[in-house]
């Protein structure tokens, strides 16, 4: 079976080539936010990127941005033929990858919400995820997959969660109500739920495949808001733009 990466260059070469734009000489550029740019001022303290174990790099195309969380992350410039030629070794490229796929998605209008929310919008977006949960996929045993504070903080009284993260400073620590589990969990969690809620950075460091195919999923977070699109894969994220 061809690897998602490979779907997901075929699928945006597609996309490209009729508008010529693997031909142009586009340069994309990609760059490490702060956390002040990523995520403005919420209330609360407790994002992974405000630890700094994770940045956000942002690509521009034509005026249009894209973004995708890493942990390697760092500038390139090239044309749209050299990214869909770049072997996706390491992290660093699968975010340059993801995060260009964002920008000129955003640019084509194949895609939105590729910009991370900022301030207190986080918690309203916490709290219509309850609501969108039990109406599409209704009274679930929910398994998280990354640590987002206040989608666990308001999941925990509706939904029976557990929540699976690579933190080794959150694994066995119990938090917003749960207890953070490691990734040696991971196979024992899936199995126990009817609803998989995976954060969009999988799509950026290489571990999506383990959750693709086997559980109900629903993708949160702007990171794979090209890729969701391009293979029709359910996506919760309200207050991105």
């Amino acid at each position: 079976m061809t690897d998602i990466y490979t779907q997901l260059k075929n699928r945006a070469q597609t996309l490209w080539e009729p508008e010529n734009l693997l031909n142009e000489k586009i340069v994309i550029t990609a760059r490490a936010l702060s956390t002040q740019e990523a995520i403005g001022n919420p209330e609360d303290d407790d994002y992974p990127i405000q630890k700094g174990n994770e940045k956000l790099m942002q690509a521009e195309f034509k005026g249009s941005c894209g973004q995708a969380f890493t942990d390697h992350f760092g500038n390139f410039e090239g044309t749209l033929k050299d990214i869909l030629d770049m072997p996706l070794t390491n992290n660093f490229q699968k975010a340059v990858f993801i995060s260009a796929l964002n920008a000129v998605l955003r640019f084509q209008g194949k895609a939105d919400k590729t910009i991370h929310c900022h301030d207190e919008e986080p918690v309203a977006c916490a709290v219509k995820l309850v609501a969108y949960i039990r109406e599409h996929y209704g009274d679930v045993k929910i398994t998280q997959i990354g640590f987002q504070p206040r989608m666990a903080q308001h999941l925990v009284p509706v939904f029976p969660l557990r929540l699976i993260d690579l933190d080794p400073e959150n694994i066995g620590q119990k938090k917003q109500g749960v207890l953070i589990e490691g990734a040696d969990a991971t196979d024992d969690a899936i199995d126990w739920c009817d609803l998989l809620l995976v954060t969009g950075t999988t799509v950026a460091n290489g571990s999506i495949e383990l959750f693709l195919n086997r559980k109900p999923i629903l993708f949160y977070g702007t990171t794979i808001a090209g890729a969701a699109e391009l293979m029709g894969w359910d996506r919760f994220c309200l207050k991105a733009t």
